[in-house]
């Protein structure tokens, strides 16, 4: 077993929400499906160029249907098909964790169903710690911006792992700042790029540059 791994730990949902976040701050409309066919790898090549990874893991919750939104059940169902399909042809872990389960909310005096994902962040702090207790780990990069996972951040770096929050430009968590070594943000063009989105009329000269604090 390798003692000296270099990990990437990517929270799956959060970091499509982020995507989207950025799709609708560049004014971007792409259909949701499309976002499965994401290039994670030219992603990273342009953002992680000074680390060699050994092992990337894409976390994902798992899906149930629901009785009243079985067509968006079915969606969401497929989508997690075809981008677990995508990822693992670019040589991630697609790693089932925790759930997303539908539940009934009130809402201006009427019942919407919402969709609530549980069990990924847990998994993922997990992971670190017992990752950094075997010694398997000299460089754990993570890729959430949920702040649950500082004490878990905390608990590696006493054990002498380097911790990298990789996060996006847009909206940093400045917790996971403070609490890693150090950051890379990805660029929205970065973003953009990975997703297929060509810039008319826009400067690409930022596109392969990364910013780090």
């Amino acid at each position: 077993m390798n003692l000296n791994q270099t990990i990437l730990f990517i929270d799956g949902e959060n970091f499509l929400h982020k995507v989207e976040d950025v799709l609708k701050k560049e004014r971007v409309k792409i259909k949701k499906g499309d976002l499965s066919k994401i290039d994670l790898n030219l992603l990273l090549r342009k953002t992680l160029e000074k680390y060699k990874i050994t092992k990337k893991i894409f976390y994902a919750a798992r899906l149930h249907s629901h009785k009243k939104t079985i067509n968006k059940s079915e969606e969401l169902i497929s989508f997690q098909r075809y981008l677990k399909a995508n990822l693992e042809k670019q040589g991630f872990e697609f790693l089932i964790a925790g759930n997303v389960r539908a539940q009934e909310v009130p809402v201006d005096r009427r019942t919407k169903v919402i969709f609530r994902e549980k069990g990924v962040d847990v998994k993922i702090a997990v992971d670190l710690v017992a990752f950094s207790a075997d010694k398997v780990l000299k460089t754990a990069i993570l890729c959430s911006s949920d702040s649950d996972l500082q004490p878990a951040v905390e608990e590696a770096r006493k054990r002498s792992v380097e911790v990298v929050y990789l996060g996006f430009e847009l909206q940093p968590n400045k917790g996971l700042i403070y609490t890693t070594n150090r950051a890379v943000l990805f660029r929205n063009s970065e973003i953009l790029e990975a997703c297929g989105i060509k810039q008319r009329g826009k400067d690409r000269s930022n596109f392969g540059k990364k910013k780090i604090i």
